[in-house]
């Protein structure tokens, strides 16, 4: 048979075809995740994997520690991985080309350094998944709690960085997505490389029904579920406050240039006067009006101009929340008087006087702030917002905002949407979360459109609608299951004038967070390891 074929041929791949064949598998794989959606090509790169474990398991164990089973294992779930980064991260260079005199030299490090290093938890995942490696399906299972255990653990060690988490891969169409509401994208992860793998595993294998019952009964079971939950809600609300978002599209050198704060000012203070169809009026009848992150690259707080201007500029009633720079009180007993700086979001009421104030606690390394800052900021490196010595954290856990006579909020500042169970910290529970966030960074590449998908299935494992707002793509109104009510698309200057959409119930995710996960873990561990106690050894795999 074909299927057969093709993986005998894949197992006896070795040395750099092995390699080349994984990380081309890796790079493949990307298509899954947002703006593409192909989600179909893992049932061919994960059996590959499988396959190629396979392959590497099989072959007699060498002396070197790199021509071990494990190892052989670890180096091909390495190289699958870091093509998957690499081509799922390559717009993180677009960030040093804005200050390309300064920071371009820099690229070849910033997109192969961190696609390498995301990478060595996929390969302590197909590492880990060996050492339990057996015939038939159980195999599958296997790697599946392995690369879902490390899916998490990438997104909690050393700050975290759960971009492109696997399981994003069964968030598309919105049917799939509402299972996020259930057991979060970590639990989505398991499920993905499971059922995604299975079908071809299983068929070359002998056994072809097995895999694609598995497959095809799970994934049928899923937008089932997901066409139930979207069929329940209204998407739209017509009592919800309303507010309108400013996204102007401001190129991003430009934006930290001290020459330009001005225009920059007055292109927020007119699109909020704006509304949706370019007419002026004054933001009458608006209740919040929302700008991007660092909309005011300054210290707002400590400058009396920018306030009048403001305080002129927002009707009563009308409120206004941006992004901006704050600072402590100088402290005379620091190096020069120095201040801590943050980035915050800054609610304003009545003559543009401050009445929340959120710092962001999740900051960007080495783009708000560097590692080992002592070390580094004293030969002269320096983040990317080009701040010496970066921002300073927020206090935590993330407290929820609250405006007069409006509900409460959780604030969201860039990248603080992508982390499971971390956009609602504390008890109370908000009635929406509101995003700001400056994807100009990224310039036109598929990061924007990454950085918007996750944020929506943030809203869909809350249930909770998220306002977005962006200085350069994608603003968006979100409903509480995912859905994209009003956006406006990358370089596009422009208003939304929209409600906010009312909240569902706490989704099981919002009121168990990964204790659904971290039972299917123990459950399919359990399968796994009653598999390796009752089987026999196989002749060929360790």
């Amino acid at each position: 048979m074909i299927i057969e074929r093709l993986a005998n041929w894949v197992r006896g791949r070795t040395g750099w075809q092995r390699a080349a064949l994984a990380c081309s598998a890796g790079v493949v794989s990307v298509l899954a995740v947002a703006p593409f959606h192909i989600w179909p090509v893992l049932f061919v790169t994960f059996a590959l994997l499988v396959w190629q474990i396979d392959g590497a398991l099989a072959l007699p164990a060498g002396v070197s520690w790199r021509h071990r089973p494990t190892a052989r294992a670890a180096l091909i779930g390495w190289w699958f991985a870091f093509g998957y980064f690499f081509a799922g991260l390559f717009w993180i260079g677009e960030a040093f080309l804005v200050e390309a005199e300064k920071f371009a030299a820099l690229i070849p490090i910033a997109v192969t350094v961190m696609p390498a290093g995301l990478a060595l938890f996929w390969a302590g995942a197909a590492a880990a998944a060996s050492l339990v490696w057996r015939p038939g399906l159980v195999r599958v299972l296997a790697l599946a709690l392995a690369l879902a255990a490390a899916e998490w653990l990438r997104g909690h060690v050393f700050t975290g960085f759960p971009w492109n988490v696997i399981g994003y891969a069964l968030t598309y169409p919105e049917s799939l997505m509402q299972t996020a509401g259930l057991i979060g994208i970590y639990g989505l992860s398991l499920v993905a490389v499971l059922v995604l793998a299975a079908p071809l595993v299983a068929w070359a294998d002998g056994a072809p029904l097995r895999g694609m019952a598995i497959s095809v009964g799970t994934i049928f079971a899923l937008m089932a579920y997901g066409h139930w939950q979207l069929a329940a809600v209204q998407a739209v609300s017509t009592e919800g406050p309303r507010v309108r978002f400013v996204q102007p599209s401001v190129p991003q050198r430009e934006k930290w240039q001290s020459q330009h704060q001005r225009r920059i000012f007055d292109l927020h203070l007119a699109l909020t006067s704006r509304n949706a169809a370019g007419i002026e009026d004054g933001a009458k009848g608006v209740d919040l009006v929302i700008w991007p992150e660092a909309a005011m690259p300054f210290l707002p707080l400590d400058t009396p101009t920018a306030l009048e201007e403001l305080g002129k500029a927002l009707p009563a009633g009308t409120h206004l929340i941006s992004g901006g720079l704050r600072a402590d009180p100088p402290d005379a007993s620091a190096p020069g008087g120095s201040r801590r700086i943050y980035n915050s979001l800054i609610a304003f009421g009545a003559g543009a006087k401050p009445v929340a104030i959120y710092d962001k606690i999740h900051l960007v390394p080495f783009g708000e702030y560097l590692p080992l800052n002592a070390l580094l900021d004293a030969i002269g490196l320096e983040p990317l917002t080009r701040r010496r010595g970066g921002f300073t954290p927020g206090p935590n856990p993330r407290p929820l905002m609250a405006l007069p006579r409006m509900a409460s909020f959780a604030p969201l500042i860039c990248y603080e949407a992508i982390f499971p169970r971390a956009v609602v910290q504390g008890e109370e529970r908000p009635s929406f979360l509101v995003n700001v966030t400056n994807d100009g960074w990224f310039g036109n590449t598929t990061g924007p459109r990454q950085h918007l998908h996750q944020a929506r299935v943030r809203a869909v494992e809350e249930g909770l609608p998220l306002l977005r707002v962006a200085n350069n793509g994608i603003s968006a109104v979100i409903d509480a299951r995912g859905r994209v009510l009003h956006r406006l698309d990358l370089d596009v200057v422009g208003v939304i004038d929209a409600r906010v959409p009312a909240a569902i119930p706490p989704t099981s995710y919002a009121r168990y967070g990964d204790l659904w996960f971290a039972l299917m873990l123990l459950c399919g561990l359990a399968v796994v390891l009653s598999g390796r106690v009752w089987q026999p050894r196989p002749a060929g795999i360790p």
